[in-house]
């Protein structure tokens, strides 16, 4: 089992930043990746980054140039940094934590992100 705890959201003007994390507990054991997600009303979950132990990083295109993740592993925890945040950037963001061994997602609860003058 994993367990996943973020923290790092709030409210921020448009063009402000933010600096979510999410640290992990638990069994780790092997390879995996991390990922934050996110989730605005009315619409699907989407992926906004991901960071692997291979050191491998993927962006959607939507936040590419403004957002960067980052992992530290001595304290077994993701970062996402948020710049240049924009309206529709405003959503609930999630920490998954995907273990590549057995296929099994672990989830945070949470962190809610609104972006509004």
């Amino acid at each position: 089992q994993v367990q996943l705890v973020e923290s790092g959201g709030g409210l921020v003007q448009p063009g402000g930043s933010l600096k979510l994390s999410c640290a992990a507990s638990g069994s780790s054991l092997g390879g995996n990746v991390m990922n934050w997600y996110r989730q605005a009303p009315g619409k699907e979950r989407e992926l906004v980054a991901s960071a692997s132990t291979t050191g491998h990083k993927n962006y959607a295109d939507s936040v590419k140039g403004r957002f960067t993740i980052s992992r530290d592993y001595a304290k077994n925890t993701v970062y996402l940094q948020m710049n240049s945040l924009k309206p529709e950037d405003t959503a609930v963001y999630y920490c998954n934590y995907y273990r590549l061994l057995t296929s099994t997602n672990y989830w945070g609860q949470g962190t809610q992100v609104t972006v509004s003058s």
